[in-house]
C-alpha cells in the first residue's frame, strides 16, 4: 500500500503552519529551492563518503549527481549529507577504530534531518558495514551503492592484484629476487583507476554481502567502478529509493535472520575476507539476530569456495568476476544453500533477483562440482588459546599448515616484531609459530590489519613463503597465508594469548577446528597470577569511549551501547 504524503517523516519539518516550520521552509528557500520541489515529495538523504583522501570513492564526487538525477526523475527531493570516509589507504592506526563512528554518524544524520529515506554511498572496507549498521538502527528505507572494484593492475605485462601482489612482491624484494626499480614499477601499476581493491578483499567481500542481505540492487556489487554500468546503477538506485519510501520498505523488513544466513553462504562461496565475520556479526545483531561464530562454522562445512578470485583463487580478479556473470551468477550456482524467499531492495525476492543468471566463464565462477576449495572460505578454531574462537582462511594458505605443531616465537608489539624479522640471524625455522599479541580491539588499538605477520627475511632467503602465524589482530582481505586471527578474548585484556611464551608448543588442526598451546592448566594458572594488565591506550577523547565500550571480535566489535537491545528505542527528535 502506497503511503500518503502527509505521513512522510519530512512533513514534520515542512508541513505544519507554525513558526518553526516557517523557519525550515524559509531556510530551504534561502538555498534556492522552491516549495514545489519538496512539498508532498520524499526527501532522500544521500550519505556520500567521498573525500580527497579516499581513492576508493574518488568517483563519488561525480556519481552523487547521477544519484540525484535518479531521485528527481522518480519525484523525490535529494539532499547530500557528507559522512566520514574511513579510507583504508590512509587512516591510521586502522579504519576499524572508526567503523562505529561512521555507524553512529549515519544513524544520527538520518535521525536529526528531515529525511524519509537514504542512499548510502560506500565501498571501501569499513564504509559498507559502518553505513549499514547506522541505517539498520535508524530503520528508514535505505539502499546501498557500492563503489565498485578498480581496474586490473599491470606491470611488465603481468596482471597485478591490489594488496595480494603488494605482499607477494614485497617478500620478493626482501628476498633479493626483484630490484628497487621493479618495486617502483609495481607501485605505479598496481592501482590504475578509482574504485576499491579488485582482489576478493574486504571491500568486495562486504559489498557482495550487502547485496546478499538484500540492500543492493541485483548485480550492483559486481560492477567495476570505471564501467558505465556503475553510472546507471547510481541513477537506478536513486529512482528506486523513492519508491521504497512510498512502499515503506525498511531494513527491518529486508534484513531477516535468513537474509544474514544467505550472506554467510555467499561469503563462504566467494572466498571471502576474514573480516566478513566481524562485520556480519555486528550487522546481524544490529538487526536483532543472534548470528555468531557457530553459524559461520555451520556454513563453512557445507558451502565450498567457487569464486576463483585472488587471494583464495589463483588467477582472476573482480573485473573477471564481473565478466563471468558476477554475484547474481554465483548466487544462482549456490541457490540450494540460499533462502530464496528473502526480500530485497528491488522489491523482488532473492530468488526472483537471481533467476536466469548465467555463468560465462566456469573457471572464474566454478560449479559446485568443481570448487576452488572443498569447504568454505573461513574456518573457526577454538581451544585453550582462543576459548571464544579465532579464524583462519584455509583456501589461501600452504596446505601443509592445516595440521601443525611448532614452537612459538612471541612478540608483544609490532615494532619489536618488525625489527626482529629483518635479522638474518634470528633463531627461527619454518616450523615456528610467529606470534603477535596486544593487537586486538583494545590492544591495537582498534584491531589493526597486522595479522599477516611479515615472513622473517632468513626464511624468505631459504625459499619459504608461508609459515603459521597467530595474532589477536585482523588482516586485510587481500592477504593470504597460514594466519590465525581474531584470537578472543584478546591478550590486552588478559585472554590466554597473554600467557603464551616463546618456546611453548602451539598446535592447530583445521579439520578438527582446534587450537591450543601445549601448556598445563596448572602452569597457565601460575602465569595468570603473575600477569599484569598493560596501561590503557587512551586517556581522553574518542579513544576512551572506544576502549570502554568496544566488544570483542567474536561479538562483532560493536559498541555495547549501540546494541539493539541496549535501552529503550531512541525517539524521533522533538521539534518545537
Amino acid at each position: 500500500m502506497r503511503r500518503e504524503p502527509s505521513s512522510l517523516r519530512s512533513a514534520r519539518w515542512f508541513g505544519p503552519a507554525d513558526l518553526r516550520s516557517f523557519g525550515h521552509r524559509s531556510r530551504a528557500m534561502q538555498m534556492g529551492y522552491a516549495p514545489e520541489e519538496w512539498t508532498g515529495k520524499p526527501v532522500i538523504a544521500i550519505l556520500n563518503t567521498w573525500s580527497d583522501l579516499q581513492p576508493c570513492h574518488a568517483h563519488f564526487k561525480h556519481r552523487v549527481d547521477d544519484v540525484k538525477r535518479g531521485i528527481l526523475m522518480a519525484g523525490g527531493f535529494p539532499v547530500e549529507l557528507p559522512a566520514i570516509s574511513v579510507s583504508e589507504s590512509f587512516v591510521k592506526p586502522t579504519t576499524m577504530l572508526y567503523r562505529n563512528m561512521l555507524a553512529m554518524e549515519t544513524e544520527e544524520l538520518l535521525r536529526s534531518h528531515p529525511v524519509d529515506g537514504a542512499v548510502l554511498m560506500g565501498g571501501c572496507d569499513k564504509s559498507t558495514p559502518g553505513l549499514l549498521l547506522g541505517a539498520t538502527s535508524m530503520n528508514l528505507p535505505a539502499i546501498y551503492i557500492p563503489a565498485g572494484p578498480m581496474l586490473r593492475g599491470n606491470w611488465q605485462g603481468k596482471v597485478l592484484g591490489s594488496g595480494s601482489d603488494s605482499w607477494k612482491y614485497w617478500d620478493e624484494l626482501r628476498a633479493g629476487k626483484i630490484t628497487d626499480q621493479d618495486w617502483l614499477g609495481i607501485e605505479g601499476g598496481i592501482a590504475r583507476s578509482y574504485g576499491t581493491c579488485m582482489t576478493m578483499g574486504t571491500a568486495s567481500t562486504m559489498t557482495a554481502i550487502a547485496e546478499a542481505v538484500g540492500m543492493v540492487l541485483p548485480g550492483g556489487s559486481s560492477i567495476p567502478a570505471a564501467d558505465a554500468g556503475h553510472i546507471r546503477l547510481c541513477s537506478e538506485s536513486g529512482r528506486r529509493i523513492v519508491d521504497m519510501v512510498w512502499e515503506d520498505l525498511t531494513p527491518q523488513r529486508i534484513q531477516t535472520r535468513e537474509a544474514y544466513e544467505n550472506a554467510i553462504a555467499v561469503a563462504m562461496a566467494m572466498g571471502c575476507s576474514t573480516n566478513a565475520i566481524i562485520h556480519l556479526i555486528a550487522m546481524a545483531r544490529r538487526a536483532g539476530h543472534a548470528i555468531g561464530l557457530d553459524d559461520f562454522e555451520r556454513y563453512s562445512r557445507k558451502v565450498p569456495v567457487i569464486g576463483n578470485v585472488r587471494p583464495s583463487g589463483n588467477a582472476y580478479l573482480m573485473e573477471d568476476f564481473f565478466y563471468a556473470g558476477g554475484i547474481r551468477a554465483l548466487m544462482n550456482e549456490i541457490r540450494e544453500h540460499l533462502h530464496l524467499d528473502c526480500l530485497t531492495v528491488s522489491g523482488q525476492t532473492l530468488g526472483e533477483a537471481i533467476e536466469g543468471a548465467k555463468v560465462y566463464n566456469a573457471d572464474v565462477i566454478r560449479p559446485l562440482s568443481n570448487p576452488v576449495y572443498g569447504q568454505g572460505s573461513l574456518a573457526v578454531l577454538k581451544g585453550n588459546l582462543a576459548p571464544s574462537g579465532c579464524v583462519i582462511k584455509p583456501a589461501a594458505m600452504d596446505q601443509r599448515f592445516l595440521k601443525h605443531s611448532g614452537p612459538a616465537l612471541v612478540f608483544d608489539d609490532y615494532p619489536s616484531l618488525k625489527s626482529a624479522i629483518d635479522d638474518e640471524n634470528l633463531d627461527v625455522t619454518a616450523d615456528h609459530v610467529l606470534v603477535l599479541r596486544n593487537a586486538g580491539p583494545q590492544g591495537g588499538p582498534g584491531m589493526p590489519e597486522w595479522g599477516m605477520l611479515p615472513m622473517p627475511k632468513k626464511l624468505l632467503k631459504e625459499g619459504h613463503r608461508d609459515m603459521l602465524r597467530l595474532s589477536d589482530a585482523r588482516m586485510s582481505g587481500t592477504s593470504y597465508g597460514a594466519c590465525v586471527l581474531h584470537v578472543a578474548p584478546e591478550s590486552f585484556i588478559g585472554g590466554p594469548l597473554a600467557l603464551l611464551r616463546t618456546g611453548d608448543i602451539v598446535s592447530i588442526d583445521v579439520e578438527a577446528r582446534s587450537i591450543r598451546m601445549e601448556v598445563s592448566d596448572e602452569e597457565l594458572e601460575r602465569r595468570r597470577a603473575a600477569w599484569t594488565p598493560p596501561a590503557p591506550r587512551y586517556e581522553r577523547g574518542y579513544g576512551v569511549m572506544f576502549s570502554r565500550h568496544i566488544q570483542q571480535a567474536d561479538e562483532g566489535c560493536d559498541f555495547d551501547f549501540l546494541r539493539t537491545e541496549y535501552g529503550a528505542p531512541v525517539p524521533e527528535p522533538a521539534i518545537y
